[in-house]
């Protein structure tokens, strides 16, 4: 049975049965537990998590907003701010840094004129760093949009995916 939604709908209908999914992979007592999956799917709609659009998510959860926020902030899977339609995370943890991750880094911020946490003017790229990915064996490691792994970026690499994204 889906669930009544907070005061003002902040989400598709269609957001919200996904949300009503995850929930379900839960028991009724522990509808928390669906707070990554539907901050995903809140940022998927809206493109980033507004602190509004946390406060519907958690009032959503039943849970606190400063629970929902502490999750958001933590994870750089989550934006708290607008983005480009490309976002890139550029790997620099110290696996990736010793095989090139910071050359990838400096190249990328050449190529866009811009440095981490920085959109482009024509709001096509947002660069990031980020957390070990967990391919540290394929080092250096780009994430685009949070979905779509790079591995081996060499410069040459680069320039293919972004002219891809163009």
């Amino acid at each position: 049975m889906p669930r009544t939604a907070p005061k003002t709908l902040m989400l598709s209908q269609d957001a919200l049965k996904k949300i009503d999914r995850e929930i379900a992979k839960y028991p009724a007592d522990q509808k928390q537990s669906a707070a990554m999956a539907s901050l995903a799917i809140a940022q998927e709609e809206k493109g980033w998590l507004s602190n509004e659009t946390i406060e519907f998510v958690a009032s959503y959860l039943g849970m606190q907003p400063i629970a929902l926020y502490e999750v958001a902030s933590f994870y750089n899977m989550y934006d708290l701010s607008p983005v480009g339609k490309y976002k890139i995370t550029v790997c620099t943890n110290l696996p990736c840094a010793l095989s090139g991750g910071y050359d990838a880094a400096e190249y990328v911020q050449k190529k866009l004129g811009i440095g981490f946490n920085e959109t482009t003017a024509d709001g096509r790229y947002t660069l990031k760093e980020g957390e070990c990915m967990g391919a540290c064996g394929d080092a250096p490691v780009l994430l685009v949009n949070n979905t779509r792994m790079c591995s081996w970026m060499t410069p040459e690499q680069i320039d293919k995916l972004l002219a891809e994204l163009k």
